[in-house]
């Protein structure tokens, strides 16, 4: 074989001079007790996947925009307008998900090998503080986006934080810059994820990286198999780099074809919003539920505190020298129920129902109120609020301003109604009138009161005034300019739970139903089968048309001229997220995507059969030279 020429091997002599080259050359020769396995890979790649999200996330922040204004907006435009931005926020979004999972694996195969056991004890603490300091990644990124999913995820977790005795406060004040979620909360979170977090989990990779390099590999928990031995290059990188490759595939499919999902821009008023954490805290939130009153510390602070302190006290308690499996089995069974009871409450936590936040107080929400300590003249703004949000305005006028569904509800307490009875009606409408179309509503008991105390304060105008009142509204065609809803991306699933709440008692159910006989009459169409004037395949133009509607509202046209749709946004009756909700849910309905992607870069499907035909070939042509050499 020719030797290297002369000018490469003094390159080689003044870099080695200067770099420690032969240390690196020692560690990719260093032995391997039993010799390479798949099942060692998962170190090298949870290694991998937190380089991925730490180019990914560099790449975002070039178009990412802190601020509560721009947030949701700038991550928005980079995954539908910046070619490859798709690829870079899934494969961020997806790989943070890996990151956990692949963790966690790891974990659980460093325990049955019985890894942790002396002399190897620090290894395993720092690779649980690796664990710990990725999911508070994950849950400070789930906020960046400042949509719904990640606000409320970051409104149940500051919650919890509150609880924890004697600095729960302070410690919920820290988080969120103040009372209230806004700017100082998205600033502080944004800090922690991209700089405090990300410094700690370089520091404790480096400290997990030198701790297993002063100690070895462990090897197989059989003292036979380890005495032979196989060398980490190019053995146990070539099995590193296929798991590593299947990774990318399996990431880049995602990215492809299940996109993170759009969940409309954080909304503190949508009130239709069940709000839970993300989902590596599921099973804290689901804890939680078994613990009311003053027990509720033992559940935010005492159950995960005695989960964590486990883990990090497994060497110091099992400490005799066997590490085969099946000859230590107090430890197996009780790292199994550990692990079983996880993926349990995980389970049960994300199909559950809606929890109550700590504090007592319901979730479901923004800015949730007791009926008890509300002062009075905020409760009956709270009312008003909810009751133009819940979509009540719809079916019911208010001195003449609303639906005319139902009846005219100004002057209840005039006509007798009580708290009892409307709390009745709101709850089981039909007990009062078995053939009455009222749906019963979801609306939380703090805000029933709200909206019952609203109704009890109003009184009727007189006829001539509730005449008066009647909005002028434009006719259609002739509606103004869209507002800021048709540039959010919102999302559809809620649209269609507002839609059904509010819309639908015009417009038929969930957007394919007749509309009502009174509001086809005056020109209420079926929004399902949008034709020429209001319909557009390009999902922009869809969004301004009937976002005219939606924000100035319209005249009858037909026999029944009386019945209106009125001003959602001109009147604040609905807000601007719940709006691009309800666009975004109209044009799925008409076959139009509201998130569709206008410039790729390469279009996600070729891509991922392109990255799939690459990797994969790499793959086989792997396997296929490991075989070869073994002949």
């Amino acid at each position: 074989m020719a030797s290297a020429p002369d000018w490469l091997r003094r390159a080689g002599r003044w870099i080695d001079d200067r770099l420690p080259m032969a240390v690196l050359g020692e560690l990719m020769r260093e032995p391997i007790p039993g010799g390479a396995r798949f099942s060692y890979v998962l170190g090298s790649a949870t290694l991998y996947l937190c380089v991925l999200q730490v180019v990914t996330g560099i790449w975002q922040m070039f178009y990412y925009a802190p601020t509560v204004d721009h947030a949701y907006a700038s991550v928005s435009y980079l995954r539908l307008q910046v070619p490859f931005g798709w690829l870079m926020h899934g494969l961020h979004y997806w790989g943070a998900q890996a990151f956990i999972v692949v963790m966690g694996l790891h974990v659980v195969r460093v325990f049955v090998w019985g890894a942790y056991k002396a002399p190897r004890e620090l290894t395993w603490i720092i690779g649980v503080l690796l664990l710990v300091v990725g999911a508070t990644l994950v849950f400070t990124g789930a906020l960046l986006p400042w949509d719904m999913l990640g606000y409320w995820a970051a409104d149940v977790g500051t919650s919890m934080a509150g609880t924890v005795p004697w600095v729960g406060e302070f410690a919920r004040a820290m988080l969120r810059g103040g009372a209230d979620m806004g700017q100082l909360t998205l600033s502080r979170f944004f800090t922690l994820h991209v700089i405090i977090l990300p410094a700690a989990l370089a520091l404790l990779i480096a400290l997990h990286l030198v701790a297993f390099r002063r100690q070895g590999s462990a090897g197989p928990w059989n003292p036979a198999r380890g005495a032979t031995t196989g060398p980490f290059w190019p053995d146990q990188v070539f099995k590193d780099l296929l798991v590593i490759a299947g990774l990318t595939i399996i990431l880049v499919g995602l990215a492809a074809f299940l996109p993170a999902p759009f969940s409309g821009e954080a909304d503190p008023l949508n009130s239709s919003h069940i709000p839970k954490p993300e989902w590596n805290f599921l099973f804290l939130y689901e804890a939680v539920k078994a613990f009311k009153g003053a027990w509720e510390p033992v559940g935010t602070v005492g159950v995960p505190t005695v989960l964590l302190l486990l883990l990090l006290s497994l060497p110091f308690v099992d400490r005799r020298p066997e590490r085969t499996p099946w000859k230590r089995p107090v430890a197996m069974i009780g790292g199994f129920v550990y692990l079983g009871g996880v993926i349990v409450l995980t389970v049960l936590g994300d199909q559950g129902p809606v929890n109550v936040a700590p504090g007592g107080t319901a979730t479901v929400a923004s800015a949730p109120v007791s009926a008890s300590a509300t002062a009075p003249d905020a409760r009956v703004a709270l009312g008003k609020t909810l009751f133009a949000s819940a979509g009540c305005v719809a079916c019911h006028a208010i001195n003449g301003q609303g639906g005319t569904i139902g009846p005219d509800l100004a002057g209840e307490a005039q006509k007798g109604r009580t708290s009892a009875w409307l709390e009745t009606q709101l709850v089981s409408p039909k007990a009062h009138l078995a053939s009455g179309i009222m749906p019963a509503t979801t609306l939380a008991p703090p805000e029933r009161a709200a909206v019952i105390a609203y109704l009890l304060s109003l009184t009727p105008m007189t006829a001539a005034a509730a005449s008066a009142a009647v909005p002028t509204l434009p006719a259609a065609g002739q509606q103004g300019p869209p507002g800021p809803a048709s540039r959010m991306i919102g999302d559809a699933a809620n649209g269609r739970v507002l839609f059904d709440g509010g819309c639908a008692s015009c417009h038929g159910q969930a957007a394919h139903g007749a509309p009502t006989p009174p509001a086809a009459a005056a020109g209420a169409v079926n929004l399902a089968e949008l034709g020429a004037g209001l319909f557009d395949a390009d999902a922009q133009h869809f969004a301004d048309n009937i976002d005219r509607y939606i924000q100035h509202g319209s005249r009858g046209t037909g026999a029944d001229a009386s019945v209106y749709m009125p001003a959602f946004g001109d009147t604040d009756s609905l807000t601007q997220p719940e709006i691009a909700n309800l666009e975004a849910y109209i044009l799925a309905a008409n076959g139009v995507d509201r998130a569709a992607i206008v410039d790729p870069g390469i279009e996600p499907t070729i891509f991922f059969v392109v990255t799939a035909v690459v990797l994969g070939g790499a793959i086989l042509i792997g396997f296929a030279g490991t075989a070869l050499r073994r002949r």
